[in-house]
């Protein structure tokens, strides 16, 4: 794969060169700027927008009227829809086969990843002080709030990781009680494929995540309610049914791009300029 870095302010300019001489096949783009760049390639070739989440940002691609919207969820897609002029897909996030590694044991342990208030760490301080019994292990996410959890003695904070199969696969359950509307939580699906079911809230694709591998919290639910869930849940039985629904994620997802009729006919020695 050839690759070009450009510049901030110079993507335009690189990509009408580029559409010029290298007459792409597909143009694939997401994030900001990106419905400027639908709009300009969108003439020659065939575009393609990633809507990544339901934030402006995630969205705005739809602005350059690329001629496909492939959605990171079902939950997506349907938000999507409201703002019509372009053919709206699922095309979920690839994930790839587990890592052959010997049997770990599972603690009692529950893990949370990225404790920050977006993602729910008001009801997580709740849930710590209502449940002594209970140790928690907090990966740091987008920013260090270990000291925030400082004076629990049931935590125990761990800075930014890179490999997260060992702490999957020796936990119970893993909570996600996000307040925002998360698009498809990767991590849901990653916990899942190591037998590591989720309780998670109601909220955005994470009962999609979730599906028949774990415990969607209503939005009513106090924090009694997820104590309820946390000490009830059947980890043995949930765990297998997370890793089931879980399987059907790891995937190659050319298959899915090619039935939408964006990349050519399989196999692809062929690849798509």
């Amino acid at each position: 794969m050839d690759c070009i870095a450009a510049p901030q302010d110079r993507i335009a300019s690189t990509l009408h060169n580029l559409l010029a001489q290298a007459r792409p096949d597909i143009v694939i783009t997401s994030q900001e700027g990106a419905d400027g760049i639908a709009e300009l390639a969108r003439p020659t070739t065939l575009v393609a927008g990633i809507l990544h989440s339901v934030s402006k940002t995630g969205l705005g691609v739809l602005a350059g009227r690329p001629q496909y919207g492939l959605a990171v969820s079902e939950f997506v897609r349907r938000r999507a829809l409201e703002l019509g002029g372009t053919r709206l897909s699922v095309v979920y996030p690839p994930f790839t086969p587990l890592r052959h590694a010997p049997p770990a044991p599972r603690s009692t342990s529950v893990l949370m990843v990225n404790p920050i208030p977006a993602k729910g760490s008001g009801l997580l301080h709740q849930l710590i002080r209502d449940m002594p019994e209970q140790h928690f292990t907090l990966i740091e996410g987008w920013w260090n709030t270990a000291d925030h959890f400082v004076e629990y003695p049931n935590v125990t904070y761990v800075p930014r990781v890179y490999d997260m199969d060992p702490l999957y696969r020796t936990h119970r359950l893993l909570l996600v009680p996000s307040t925002a509307e998360d698009a498809f939580p990767r991590v849901i699906v990653e916990a899942a494929l190591h037998g590591t079911p989720t309780i998670g809230s109601d909220r955005g694709g994470i009962p999609e995540a979730v599906g028949a591998g774990g415990i969607v919290m209503p939005r009513s639910a106090g924090t009694h309610d997820w104590v309820s869930a946390i000490r009830t849940a059947r980890h043995e039985v949930l765990g297998e049914a997370a890793r089931q629904h879980a399987a059907q994620f790891v995937q190659p997802r050319l298959p899915d791009l090619e039935a939408l009729g964006i990349c050519p006919s399989g196999p692809w020695g062929s690849t798509p300029r």
